[in-house]
């Protein structure tokens, strides 16, 4: 009896294989989350060799200090970092000088004249943990943000975080007007509580 002959394996179609590669990769795209790294947002000053100091009077400056320990230091005395966001802002809305009509703070005439003549210096020492040097920024931007906050609130009827969301956000630039609309009111809340937070090379 005749063996039968055998057939030939079966091609494998690479037209088939390749589309599902290509499923497969548009699956890991759509479904895999891409980390984005994220810094403090600082603006820094265009380089000048020989800078202009401008006189600032010592009441105008908020010292803040951590030290190696992690140990926070606000005018050479002991603070927790819980306490620090209100010490800004009384700070920064002191209005020693009694010219601020929107400050609501106690007139200390050791203390900042008005919020555009406060600055906040804030000094590392250079064996200060990450967590905290993160944690003191926190708290000294939230002063700002409060304060901006509540101003615009009572100005425009919203937030300022909310407000300059809107205006730096690209997709709101296709809505006709509203960046125009939004620009002059987000640079007056700007103008009235100047963000001047100086940072010191850290301390080896």
């Amino acid at each position: 009896m005749a063996r039968k002959e055998r057939g030939l394996p079966p091609e494998v179609n690479a037209g088939s294989m390749a589309d599902i590669a290509f499923l497969l990769l548009i699956f890991f795209l759509v479904t895999t989350t891409i980390g984005v790294d994220q810094g403090i947002n600082r603006l820094l000053p265009r380089y000048e060799e020989n800078p202009p100091v401008p006189p600032i009077n010592e009441r105008n400056i908020l010292t803040v200090l951590v030290n190696k320990d992690n140990q926070l230091l606000v005018e050479e005395k002991l603070v927790d970092i819980k306490d620090l966001r209100q010490t800004a802002i009384d700070f920064l809305e002191n209005n020693g000088k009694g010219t601020c009509s929107y400050c609501n703070g106690k007139k200390d005439p050791n203390s900042s004249d008005s919020p555009e003549d406060a600055v906040i210096s804030l000094n590392n020492d250079g064996q200060t943990s990450y967590e905290t040097y993160i944690a003191v920024q926190n708290e000294l931007v939230a002063a700002y943000n409060f304060l901006r906050n509540r101003e615009c609130k009572k100005r425009y009827g919203m937030t300022f975080t909310e407000m300059e969301y809107i205006y730096n956000d690209p997709a709101s630039k296709a809505t006709e007007g509203l960046v125009e609309e939004l620009e002059p009111k987000v640079k007056k809340i700007q103008e009235m509580f100047p963000m001047r937070l100086s940072e010191a090379e850290p301390k080896k």
